[in-house]
């Protein structure tokens, strides 16, 4: 799997990340090391996770997959903070002693002593930005991350951040931003994917497969075991079956009947190719699922077949 580096940092990185939302929770541990093992045989180096994923279960499984499925320096993993569980409920908590206890939590978790990259979850608008950005330096210079970045926030938002760590070199320097980016999900190519591009950040893009929904498993319906049919998911991808969607979600169907692809290895080289990003992070809920998304690695799509998507999916 070909290696990028991450903007002007020396951390490298497999083009295609592992993300691991579902562990602990609708894939146990045994279908994530089914996952992990067909990732890391294709070259894959980048585990994603957040200290909410499962409250907490997929960095413990992450953790308990590190000296018996691989080793730890042989592997890039990162983390989020900054959204939390209380009362069942996602609460955005982005202030400094929040963010602290959330990352000593994750390397308990993990059991490792740093991580390599940190991010801040989310913009918080009830905490001053520079209270968040003072957890990632305590991260950065206590050795706990070996780097960090910024997650889910806006262009201005993630310029404003970087130029506040750039004016003094003593802060931690912002490595990457990460952020949703896909067919069905394009607003970030002049907000934050630009800002990324132009202050030589990295970018990490998060559901480059709009969901689920670039799969074209949602055509003719929700079926019954796909993660739209369940409680907690459905929420999340219903903003991706409405009428648009569905003609950009055809449009990819019809180039990868065309070209003999399946249409989320269409979609996910369009995102993975894309001028600007890094990594695009993928999940599945089994190492079946795994080993079919890795099949993209063997493609790349021509040039008149990415713009005819460019040019639909506006």
């Amino acid at each position: 799997m070909e290696m990028r580096m991450v903007g002007n940092s020396g951390l490298e990185i497999s083009r295609l990340g592992l993300g691991t939302m579902t562990w602990g929770r609708d894939t146990d541990t045994h279908e994530a090391a089914d996952q992990a093992r067909a990732y890391i045989e294709a070259g894959g180096n980048f585990f994603d996770s957040a200290s909410h994923y499962g409250n907490g279960d997929s960095e413990r499984v992450i953790g308990g997959l590190i000296g018996t499925l691989f080793r730890r320096e042989d592997v890039v993993i990162s983390t989020k903070a900054g959204v939390t569980y209380e009362s069942g409920s996602l609460k955005t908590d982005a202030s400094r002693p929040s963010l602290m206890s959330a990352l000593d939590q994750s390397l308990a978790r993990l059991g490792t002593d740093h991580v390599d990259l940190w991010q801040v979850q989310i913009w918080d608008e009830k905490v001053p930005l520079e209270d968040s950005l003072s957890a990632l330096d305590w991260a950065y210079t206590s050795g706990r991350s070996r780097y960090v970045g910024i997650s889910n926030f806006n262009g201005w938002q993630s310029a404003r951040a970087i130029s506040l760590q750039e004016a003094n070199s003593a802060k931690a320097p912002i490595t990457s931003l990460q952020n949703e980016f896909s067919l069905l999900a394009r607003d970030v190519e002049s907000d934050a994917l630009d800002c990324a591009i132009n202050l030589n950040r990295g970018f990490i893009a998060w559901s480059p497969l709009g969901r689920g929904a670039l799969t074209g498993k949602y055509r003719q319906g929700i079926p019954a075991d796909s993660r739209a049919a369940t409680p907690h998911f459905a929420p999340f991808i219903e903003p991706y079956l409405n009428e648009k969607s569905r003609r950009i979600v055809e449009a990819v169907s019809v180039a990868a009947q065309g070209l003999g692809y399946s249409p989320l290895e269409v979609a996910l080289a369009w995102v993975r190719d894309f001028p600007g990003v890094t990594s695009a992070v993928v999940g599945a809920r089994t190492g079946a699922q795994m080993r079919g998304i890795l099949v993209s690695e063997e493609i790349a799509l021509p040039e008149v077949v990415r713009s005819a998507l460019n040019e639909i999916s506006l």
